[in-house]
């Protein structure tokens, strides 16, 4: 009961950011004596302090608490096939410093575990935060999570990762707790908390990079499926006849709209020249006419899959993710007319397809916000009853570059 009512509190004040006691003990029904112990106790720890005393027209004024989201941090990491991007940020999941790198995380697991730690060994030292003033770290890794064995990443995926547990390993490396989720999910959560989800009671966000991912949230919650499985929508099939994907099935989204199929669609560039899928959707954009016809071919394509997935979840927004994404509009239009030629267009009604508005920094803060969530819901699990060191110590920043 305690751990609960702690939660509850914590929870309200995270997100009023100023609040008192007295509407504390209004909002939850609490005996005073309780949240008066609770926010003692918060205080205590450092994630509240008392900032000034309300204005009042009559009696004693009440001193104002507000949620401390600068004592302590975070640490979100994304892992992606090619990449390693890293956010420090603060209890607001405020992105406080940014490091991404290429590196192929795919195929040298214990390479990227190691340039994560280095990472952050950086953007501890850059800001001057101790790891002792670090709560946890979010990683965010290209493969399905089982939420029953969430450090055991698919081999089939990705390989070269059998047998390797990266929450585990860097855990024991920093000694932190760290989370570990689907990219697409926490692509997801970001936009659900932060981004153009915001306030929306259920969002899907589909990420359009190497490969095609989905991530649901229902209600601020994550929704996994049984075995980590939900939102594999890159494997679901939209032309039988289509090409073969290394799932084994023919015509999956992935075969369709993924990077490797936009580009061989679009061609090299006008000079001759290979490109990437940022680059043809930077043409599309610009209306190049390969470019045009590769992401608008894709885009028909992700349009079928949408209708399927407004039929079956019905999700308040879609928002899209990736690189394809750059190519703005003629995507939109493209997916959107694709739809309309579909049944039930009345799921849609109060819907719509939008673009991200985090970028390229949706799966790491999504990563913290992972964190946050969990510290707000047991902070019991993150938090000494008393701080033992100030933030800011050099000695803990130079034990991670160590």
């Amino acid at each position: 009961m305690r751990s609960h009512n702690t939660a509850l509190l914590l929870h309200l004040a995270w997100q009023a950011g100023e609040i008192s006691r007295a509407d504390l003990v209004r909002e939850t029904g609490l005996a005073p004596s309780t949240v008066s112990g609770v926010v003692s106790e918060l205080i205590e720890r450092g994630l509240m302090r008392e900032s000034h005393a309300a204005r009042t027209t009559g009696g004693r004024p009440p001193i104002v608490l507000r949620f401390d989201e600068e004592r302590f941090h975070l640490l979100g990491v994304d892992l992606g096939a090619t990449h390693i991007s890293l956010a420090l940020t603060n209890l607001r999941a405020q992105i406080v410093a940014w490091r991404t790198v290429d590196h192929p995380v795919r195929s040298d697991p214990h390479g990227a575990l190691e340039r994560v730690v280095a990472l952050v060994g950086e953007v501890l030292a850059e800001t001057g935060v101790g790891l002792d003033a670090v709560l946890g770290l979010g990683l965010g890794v290209p493969s399905p999570v089982d939420p029953a064995r969430p450090d055991n990443l698919s081999p089939r995926i990705l390989p070269a990762w059998e047998g390797v547990h990266p929450a585990a390993w860097l855990a024991e490396r920093l000694q932190i707790p760290v989370r570990v989720d689907n990219d697409a999910n926490l692509c997801a959560l970001a936009e659900a908390w932060h981004g153009a989800g915001k306030e929306q009671p259920s969002v899907a966000y589909i990420k359009l990079g190497t490969g095609v991912g989905a991530g649901f949230i229902l209600h601020g919650d994550i929704l996994h499926g049984a075995n980590g499985f939900a939102g594999e929508i890159g494997h679901t099939a939209i032309d039988s006849s289509g090409p073969q994907c290394s799932c084994g099935l023919r015509g999956c989204l992935q075969t369709l709209v993924g990077s490797a199929a936009v580009i061989e669609r679009a061609g090299p560039d006008p000079k001759g020249k290979p490109r990437s899928l940022a680059q043809v959707a930077r043409a599309a954009a610009l209306g190049e006419p390969a470019a045009l016809d590769a992401v608008q071919h894709a885009g028909r394509h992700l349009g079928a899959a949408i209708a399927n997935l407004f039929n079956l979840l019905n999700p308040s927004v879609v928002v899209l993710g990736g690189g394809l994404t750059a190519a703005g509009e003629p995507l939109l239009q493209a997916l959107r007319e694709s739809v309309r030629e579909r049944p039930l267009w009345a799921a849609l009604a109060s819907a719509d397809v939008v673009l991200s508005e985090l970028g390229d920094r949706t799966a790491a803060l999504g990563a913290a916000t992972l964190l946050l969530q969990a510290v707000l819901h047991e902070p019991d699990a993150f938090l000494a009853p008393t701080p033992a060191l100030q933030a800011g110590s050099t000695d803990s920043a130079r034990r991670v570059r160590a």
